[in-house]
């Protein structure tokens, strides 16, 4: 089981399965809340939801950083040999560009909570208090990254609705393991095809 942990050249580990779909939840739950919390009526629950918007903003990089030093550290499975060339030389631009999104959407909230007027500490869940960015606080720079925040956000997710709707294509068109073998390492095979 603890050779179960680590990627190998034909299927993802636990390690790496587990923070996938950490990360995915979380990331999609964050837009979710995002948009939600805007448009609240009742100041109060605003700040509440705004509040734990930045706690799970902060999970959420931690998760990433920590996802990324793993990948850096184990192999990356290969792609199934019926993959055609051209999505071949697309993947890895695709992970890249996931990854960078992940990064850079929680980073933009953290900017603009640090040059916010307002000057709200972040306590994510309650615990610490997240210390600010060394940035210019000011109006203009609010607005900035309020502006840069909420269209990383569109960007990050029109990049996840198109990961998954790949996904959902290698699993129900072309049949092959790329789906499947990130719910578990005991689906490394190729599912059978149809006759």
């Amino acid at each position: 089981m603890p050779s179960m942990l680590r990627n190998t050249t034909t299927r993802y580990g636990w390690a790496a399965i587990v923070l996938h779909w950490l990360i995915a939840a979380l990331f999609i739950g964050q837009f979710a809340l995002g948009l939600v919390m805007v448009r609240m009526t009742s100041q109060r629950t605003s700040f509440e939801l705004i509040q734990l918007h930045k706690s799970f903003g902060f999970l959420l990089l931690g998760l990433v950083l920590l996802r990324i030093g793993w990948r850096l550290g184990n192999l990356s499975p290969e792609l199934p040999d019926e993959v055609d060339p051209l999505e071949r030389k697309a993947a890895p631009t695709v992970h890249l560009l996931l990854y960078a999104a992940q990064l850079v959407v929680p980073l933009s909230g953290w900017a603009l909570v640090s040059v916010s007027v307002l000057e709200i500490p972040s306590v994510p869940f309650n615990l610490f208090v997240m210390p600010h960015l060394p940035l210019q606080v000011s109006d203009a720079a609010e607005t900035f990254w309020v502006f840069g925040h909420k269209w990383l956000a569109y960007a990050g997710i029109a990049l996840v609705v198109l990961h998954i709707l790949a996904a959902l294509r290698h699993h129900f068109w072309l049949r092959d393991v790329v789906l499947v073998r990130m719910i578990s390492p005991f689906f490394a095979r190729s599912p059978r095809k149809p006759e």
